[in-house]
C-alpha cells in the first residue's frame, strides 16, 4: 500500500486541478455492494431497465418489495474514508469538480461540495406524471403501511438499495401512487438502459476542459456514462489515473493504473501532501 500510495501522491501532486470520476468501489467500505467482479462482469443479473419499470407492474411490485428490505442498509450507511480523503482534496482546492457514478449521496455526506450525481439520488422520489419529488424516506413508511406482511421479511443486501428476495408472489405487493395526482413513483436515478440528463453531462464536459487530469476512483468504467469521460480526456491529451481493483473498460487506454483499497491508499497519499495533511 505505501507504494501504491506514494504513487498516487505523484499523480495528485503533478496534477492540481483534478476532474475526480467516482464509482461503486468507493462505496463498498460503507457496506454497499457492488455490482461487478474483477474481471468487470455482473455479479448478478443485471438490474432492472427503466423500460422495464415502466411497463411491467409485476416487475415494478417486484423492485419496490426488494427495495423495501433493501432501502434501510443505504439510508443508514455512513461515509468512509475514501469518501472524507475526497472531500480533504476537494476543500484543498484540488478537485475541480467530483462526479460520481453512485446514487448514495455518500459524498456529500463526506463534506463534498457541488457534486454532479450523473445516475441521480436514490433518495429522491420523482412522479413521472406530475414531476413532484418526494424523499425517499416517506415513502418507506408508506410501502410498510401498505405492505404490512412484508414487514418483517429478509434477504441479502444488494447494490443500490435493493435485496436479493425472490421465489415469492409479488403481485401481492402494493405499490403506493404519487399523493398528489396518483401518477407513478420512480427513484429520481437513471435506470439501466436510460440516457444521463445532458445537463449532467455537459456539466462535465466544461469541469474536463477546466482540469489537468481525470483522476478515477473505484469504478471500472464499464458503463459508457463514465467511460466516456475517460475516451474524452485521452483525446484531449490529459493524463489519466486509475485507482480501482480489476478490470476496467479504461485499460485500452494505458491509464495510471493503481490496483488497491481506495479507501486505504487515498488517506495514505493525501498524508503525503503537505499543504492538505492537515485540511
Amino acid at each position: 500500500m505505501t507504494e501504491a500510495a506514494a504513487v498516487l501522491a505523484d499523480f495528485l501532486r503533478a496534477h492540481p486541478r483534478l476532474l475526480v470520476l467516482t464509482g461503486a468501489g468507493v462505496s463498498t467500505g460503507s457496506g454497499i455492494p457492488d455490482y461487478r467482479d474483477a474481471d468487470g462482469q455482473w455479479k448478478r443479473r443485471p438490474p432492472i431497465t427503466g423500460q422495464v419499470f415502466r411497463g411491467d407492474p409485476l416487475q415494478r411490485a417486484r423492485y419496490w418489495a426488494r427495495s423495501l428490505i433493501g432501502w434501510p442498509l443505504l439510508a443508514t450507511a455512513q461515509p468512509n474514508a475514501a469518501h472524507r480523503a475526497l472531500a480533504r482534496l476537494q476543500a484543498a482546492g484540488r478537485v475541480r469538480r467530483l462526479v460520481t457514478q453512485n446514487v448514495d449521496g455518500l459524498h456529500q455526506a463526506a463534506g463534498s461540495r457541488e457534486v454532479i450525481d450523473l445516475h441521480g439520488r436514490l433518495d429522491v422520489l420523482i412522479c413521472l406524471a406530475c414531476g413532484e419529488r418526494s424523499p425517499r424516506s416517506q415513502f418507506q413508511t408508506r410501502l410498510h403501511e401498505a405492505n404490512p406482511d412484508w414487514a418483517y421479511s429478509t434477504a441479502e443486501a444488494l447494490p443500490d438499495g435493493d435485496a436479493d428476495l425472490e421465489n415469492v408472489d409479488f403481485s401481492r405487493f402494493v405499490v403506493p401512487a404519487c399523493s398528489a395526482c396518483g401518477g407513478m413513483l420512480k427513484p429520481d436515478v437513471v435506470f439501466f438502459g436510460e440516457n444521463v440528463p445532458r445537463e449532467r453531462v455537459e456539466a462535465t464536459f466544461a469541469a474536463l476542459a477546466e482540469a489537468d487530469g481525470l483522476l478515477v476512483v473505484g469504478s471500472s468504467l464499464m458503463v459508457y456514462s463514465g467511460y466516456r469521460f475517460a475516451v474524452a480526456a485521452q483525446e484531449r491529451g490529459l493524463p489519466i489515473a486509475v485507482l480501482t481493483q480489476g478490470r476496467t473498460r479504461a485499460d485500452p487506454l494505458q491509464p495510471l493504473k493503481i490496483e488497491a483499497r481506495c479507501g486505504e491508499v487515498l488517506p495514505a497519499a493525501l498524508d503525503k501532501l503537505d499543504d492538505i495533511a492537515l485540511a
